[in-house]
């Protein structure tokens, strides 16, 4: 089955000769859906007795628990410290001489927390710190028209187009999407999910601990009699404040009783969640641990480079990792993404009670339920065809030419119903490039002039859940899909007005002027609810800017 879908011209394309694209390897029936499976019963532990729980922040305390009136109510409008917090921002991705470079490696991005961080600055009247920025979390953000799979014998579809470039005349964007399957509700095997909890002191403001048991208690509200809960809290040491159940009841009360106070064993806390999810594993399952916090580690391990070699040991159990953030002020968000990243799991940020509901609420089966893990992109551009090119985003992600083919090497997953966009903007040979030709620039080598119909070759690496071994899919990109193509239009002119926000936010020098004005322009008028919002938050940026 071809995975792959060109833009405009189709016919076109078909017609010129050299322009068919290869067809992608069969690939091996992948299993069906994991049959339900009964979760184990607890194991024969009790939690501590609530006086040797040692975590200051564990109150109890009655009241109302969370309403469906705060999932709407907005977001906590207070001013942040940006200086005090922590961002681990790479460099814009350098263009490349397809020449001297032909090939192009990274892993699949489904983390969405840039946005959701980058949101919150906006609407509190501040452009978020460049470093702040991850342009694929803010194009992954939303959804795309990419073709549902036809069956689950490969668990996504592979789409790609090309566009003429709205902010430079002499370039192009390359388009590829990955789409995963669907599944529903009820075919999503058990899942035991423990919640990890900050109380420390630092998690006292409205948009922190408040937030946390919204969102956590709206997560609660989607799970079913099969599924089972625990939460460990953790401020100046961790304990467990809930056994594993799946009663909704006893789990919005044990949310509802958390205060804040004290310092901060993020690590003693991740140990514990583990274990507990250890001693509860599933086999078939879902199991993961969830974190909720502002990052805050300081006591215990807290370095990030120290968590993530505690969390890369966990993640081979089976048992991965999602990470949460709230507030701001010392919002670590550096550490969040990367855990989460090594993890084999996902990072959002929740801002407010409507980002709760999205993030746990309608894409739950995708946060829990991964149907291909390890997902590599490489792309090899043909130097006779395409002289210079870069990849927007995915700075974080990148990988080394050799590490595609070795299934020792850790990349990202795909979840149920996932989508997943990466753009390239290129430049044709003849076309005027930003690196100007070189004098003792060698001619393209006789494989790449033999194959003047291709552009370029997408592979993707993955694996099954249970593999350990990972398919490959190979399709090209003809030639002719640049000599048809136009301007963006639609949903590709959305995704390529998001990619020039992200830049323009960064501060990157090609983006030939391109304003928040042209931004709005190009992404034309939107009836979703997140895309007319991010058109607002468009115009407040070009109003904090000037245009």
């Amino acid at each position: 089955m071809r995975g792959t879908r060109l833009i405009a011209a189709t016919a076109l394309c078909a017609a010129l000769a050299g322009c068919a694209g290869k067809a992608p390897k069969k690939l091996a029936e992948a299993p069906p859906p994991p049959p339900s499976i009964a979760p184990p019963p607890p194991p024969a532990y009790a939690p501590a007795p609530a006086q040797a729980v040692v975590v200051t922040g564990s109150l109890a305390r009655t009241g109302p628990v969370a309403s469906e009136a705060a999932y709407l109510a907005p977001r906590v409008m207070i001013a942040p410290d940006p200086g005090r917090e922590k961002y681990d921002g790479k460099e814009v991705s350098p263009v490349k001489l397809a020449q001297a470079e032909p090939v192009s490696t990274f892993s699949v991005d489904v983390d969405t927390g840039a946005y959701a961080n980058a949101r919150r600055f906006l609407t509190q009247g501040m452009l978020p710190p460049p470093e702040a920025v991850r342009t694929e979390e803010l194009i992954n953000y939303f959804r795309y028209d990419y073709p549902r799979p036809k069956d689950r014998a490969q668990p996504f579809t592979v789409t790609t187009d090309v566009a003429k470039t709205p902010w430079n005349a002499g370039t192009y964007l390359l388009r590829i999407g990955l789409r995963g399957y669907d599944i529903d509700r009820a075919e999503r095997p058990p899942a035991n999910l423990v919640f990890l909890i900050d109380v420390s002191g630092s998690m006292k403001s409205p948009d922190k601990l408040p937030l946390v048991k919204t969102a956590l208690a709206g997560l609660a509200d989607k799970l079913g009699p099969r599924d089972r809960v625990a939460i460990v809290v953790y401020a100046g040491a961790a304990g467990m404040v809930l056994e594993p159940t799946h009663d909704t009841a006893q789990i919005r009360r044990a949310l509802e009783s958390l205060e804040a106070g004290g310092s901060t064993a993020g690590g003693a806390g991740i140990e514990l969640a583990y274990r507990i999810a250890e001693d509860n594993f599933i086999k078939g399952g879902v199991n993961r641990v969830i974190l909720a916090t502002d990052g805050d580690f300081n006591v215990g391990v807290s370095d990030t480079k120290a968590l993530i070699a505690l969390i890369e040991k966990k993640r081979d159990s089976g048992i991965t990792l999602t990470t949460l953030g709230f507030g701001q002020g010392n919002y670590n968000e550096a550490m969040m993404e990367q855990i989460a990243d090594h993890g084999n799991g996902n990072y959002a940020y929740i801002d407010s009670a409507l980002e709760a509901t999205k993030v746990l609420g309608e894409e739950m089966n995708s946060t829990l339920f991964t149907i291909a893990k390890d997902v590599k992109i490489q792309i090899e551009f043909n130097p006779a065809v395409i002289s210079q090119y870069r990849l927007v985003g995915y700075e974080n992600r990148s990988l080394r030419e050799e590490d595609f083919d070795n299934d020792l090497v850790d990349a990202g997953d795909i979840g149920a119903g996932h989508q997943v966009t990466a753009i390239y903007e290129v430049v044709p040979v003849g076309g005027k490039g930003w690196i100007a030709p070189r004098k003792y620039e060698d001619a393209p080598a006789r494989a790449a002039t033999a194959r003047l119909a291709e552009a370029a070759t997408v592979k993707l690496r993955y694996k099954l859940p249970e593999s350990d071994t990972s398919k490959l899919i190979e399709q090209v990109v003809p030639s002719c899909a640049l000599q048809s193509a136009a301007a963006p239009l639609d949903d590709f002119a959305f995704a390529a007005a998001v990619a020039a926000f992200g830049q323009v936010l960064r501060g990157d020098a090609l983006m030939m002027g391109f304003s928040h004005a042209d931004i709005g322009l190009l992404a034309s008028k939107q009836d979703n609810f997140w895309r007319q919002e991010f058109l607002r938050l468009n115009a407040l940026a070009g109003s904090m800017k000037g245009g």
